[in-house]
């Protein structure tokens, strides 16, 4: 029987933001800043998606607790208010989310960023407003916990079946599965298709149009 989704919940970076570019190049910058290896841009972006402090520690294990504070200050610095490598929504991001809030369904964040990065980015592109309730690492934990995501059900008094992930990488599809939540994995962000349908999603898709098109039909206001 097909599930009818009450709720929508995305990733950010890689799914409705294409931000790959400026997360690499700001961890490199950091990197260098710190004198840490720079590692080259393939390895640098596995790990979007995950807190900063996670993400430090799984390119750089042997770091100590002063090392990571340092490139964790160098990234947000660099990300935040020097880069200039752009990065803009993806092509549908925003008709996608006006057209869940005509569904009358809840909408929902659950990323890696921190929540300073998440409201200036939010702001600076206008989307705040499309968003019912948002949660980071901050509030939570590091993906691939399910807690950001117990969260948002809790806030909506939804069970995972009435919720759908959105995401682009192994963590978002991993922190769905383990709550027996659906996910859809979409392709133009960081990690191989491949490797997102180890997880199990119900659907894939290589752009937001066409996983809005699927959507039509599966969803149902939420009470």
């Amino acid at each position: 029987m097909t599930r009818q989704y009450q709720c929508v919940i995305f990733d950010w970076d890689g799914t409705l933001m294409n931000s790959e570019a400026r997360i690499v190049s700001s961890i490199q910058t950091a990197a260098e800043r710190v004198g840490f290896p720079v590692l080259p841009y393939d390895v640098s972006k596995q790990i979007i998606g995950l807190s900063l402090e996670k993400a430090i520690l799984t390119l750089y294990p042997d770091a100590d607790a002063s090392g990571i504070e340092a490139m964790a200050k160098g990234y947000t610095d660099c990300f935040l208010d020097e880069s200039c490598v752009p990065m803009l929504p993806f092509d549908g991001a925003e008709a996608l989310l006006q057209f869940l809030h005509g569904e009358g369904v809840k909408v929902a964040i659950a990323t890696g960023k921190s929540r300073k990065g998440l409201d200036q980015v939010l702001d600076e592109v206008g989307f705040e407003p499309y968003f019912h309730f948002t949660r980071t690492p901050v509030e939570s934990e590091s993906k691939p916990s399910p807690l950001m995501l117990q969260q948002i059900l809790d806030e909506f008094d939804l069970a995972p079946e009435q919720a759908v992930m959105v995401g682009d990488t192994e963590f978002d599809m991993q922190m769905a599965q383990t709550i027996d939540m659906d996910r859809i994995a979409l392709s133009h962000g960081v990690h191989e298709l491949e490797r997102l349908q180890g997880f199990d999603p119900v659907a894939s898709f290589d752009d937001l149009m066409s996983m809005q098109a699927w959507l039509k039909g599966r969803l149902l206001p939420h009470a």
